[in-house]
């Protein structure tokens, strides 16, 4: 991380809030698996791993059940087969610790037993022609055999009657009152009215309403601070270009400073000065 870059710290999304609570984690799973009616909150372990890969805010989330490893990934607005990758190292990751808290020796002659994995990529965004499943052998490889291979089955359908599709209503609605109030306390609240009086997360967010107001509010100044900071970087950027060509005009030695003022505006005059005495004192 270089100097000056803000330390983004993993912090809860509602997606990653709701499904700590092992009750909406085994709803989460028997929306996936409705065949599988006597698992029990006891039998899911939680896996998801605590800042994985990047310095960042992802909402990725890992349990397991019996021999099933269960991943999933959200992608909030922007449709991406970046998920893929994302996905396959997030079970790398996953399978690694396995082994390790399971004291597996993979460098051993005995086969080293592991669960079965699953990928799900929950979508939450607006696209047409949403595909059930995507795989890194079809989208990145042109479906090729390849070494190895991964295959995300995609969640995106709106439905009131499983907590899958009740949090994609509520990210959507969200979008939208975002669209009417900005990033405001007004769009969060009115998220959640809707989403009560549709009967959406109902008893979540009545548990824990304002728990996911501070959530929200807090993601809206992370992104305050985000482009904050890419505006920063920008505007260096241009100065240091500024200043690489007004140091070309002064070597030149063909124009005043005034002149070289009106040519590069983002550099003032008294900075002109200075790089002027830098430049002769060069030379």
């Amino acid at each position: 991380m270089t100097e000056g870059t803000p330390k983004r710290k993993i912090k809860d999304s509602v997606f990653t809030n709701l499904f700590q609570d092992r009750k909406y984690l085994l709803q989460l799973y028997k929306a996936l698996h409705p065949e599988d009616c006597n698992v029990t909150e006891e039998e899911i372990a939680d896996v998801t791993i605590k800042h994985v890969l990047v310095d960042a805010d992802y909402n990725d989330l890992g349990f397991s059940v019996g021999n099933r490893l269960m991943i999933l990934i959200e992608s909030q607005s922007t449709w991406t087969l970046n998920i893929i990758i994302r996905a396959l190292m997030y079970l790398i990751q996953t399978y690694h610790d396995y082994f390790k808290r399971t004291n597996q020796n993979l460098y051993g002659s005995k086969k080293v037993n592991m669960p079965i994995p699953e990928l799900y990529m929950i979508f939450t965004g607006e696209r047409k022609n949403i595909p059930d499943t995507i795989s890194l052998s079809k989208e990145f490889f042109d479906e090729a055999k390849i070494a190895i291979d991964a295959e995300v089955k995609v969640l995106y359908q709106e439905n009131e009657k499983d907590i899958i599709g009740q949090y994609i209503i509520f990210s959507k609605v969200y979008n939208e009152q975002r669209k009417l109030y900005g990033k405001t306390k007004q769009a969060v609240t009115e998220t959640i009215r809707i989403c009560k009086d549709r009967n959406v997360l109902k008893e979540y967010l009545e548990s824990k309403e304002q728990e996911v107001v501070d959530i929200m509010m807090t993601l809206f100044d992370d992104e305050q601070i985000l482009k904050a900071y890419a505006k920063d970087i920008d505007d260096n950027a241009t100065h240091r270009e500024a200043k690489k060509m007004a140091e070309k005009l002064i070597r030149k030695g063909k124009m005043s400073l005034d002149e070289i003022a009106d040519c590069v505006p983002a550099l003032t005059f008294d900075e002109l000065k200075k790089l002027e005495a830098e430049v002769l004192q060069l030379t």
